[in-house]
């Protein structure tokens, strides 16, 4: 048996010094093809140093002070903003350029427009109403369009009414006007 198995090593161990001219070759190709050297790091710009001199203003690591929260404030309560108590409709989380006006309905003096949304789904609206995604309330109805008071931010805090118009589409055009 220790024969038998000396023998199988002998005969494995010759396998392994067989002829290794091609991956002589192989690794000749790789060195002639690989670069000698590296190209150097770039070099790092020099950093310019900027003094914050305007000790005279608060600075933006601070908090503010309380009475300037409360300035703020006040100059805010006497502008118009969106009631953020008031609950969402289906058509707010649509652009207005997203909903196309495709008819209207009436009955007993009410009269309601049908707004397709880009989801495909056709909503009945009234005057009172919103959609959009600047807090749009519809402020009348009428068999060509639907007027739409937005409120739109300015910027300082406070907000502005704008009037938009989503007139009616033909079935085989697209599109609002405004």
């Amino acid at each position: 048996m220790n024969k038998l198995v000396a023998l199988f090593i002998s005969f494995a161990l010759t396998g392994c010094f067989d002829d290794t001219s091609d991956l002589k070759v192989h690794l000749a190709e790789v060195q002639a093809n690989t670069p000698k050297s590296i190209e150097p790091i770039p070099s790092v710009p020099e950093f310019n140093h900027f003094d914050y001199s305007v000790s005279s203003l608060r600075s933006p690591f601070d908090v503010p002070r309380p009475e300037a929260i409360q300035e703020k404030i006040q100059q805010m309560s006497g502008c118009l903003s969106p009631d953020p108590r008031r609950r969402k409709q289906p058509l707010e989380k649509f652009s207005l350029s997203n909903l196309l006006m495709r008819g209207t309905l009436g009955e007993l003096g009410i009269t309601w427009a049908l707004v397709e949304a880009s989801d495909a789904t056709l909503h009945r609206v009234a005057v009172g109403n919103y959609l959009g995604l600047y807090n749009g309330r519809i402020t009348d109805v009428s068999q060509n369009n639907v007027k739409v008071i937005e409120l739109i931010p300015d910027g300082a805090g406070c907000w502005v009414e704008r009037e938009t118009i989503v007139a009616i589409v033909d079935s085989g055009a697209e599109g609002q006007g405004k």
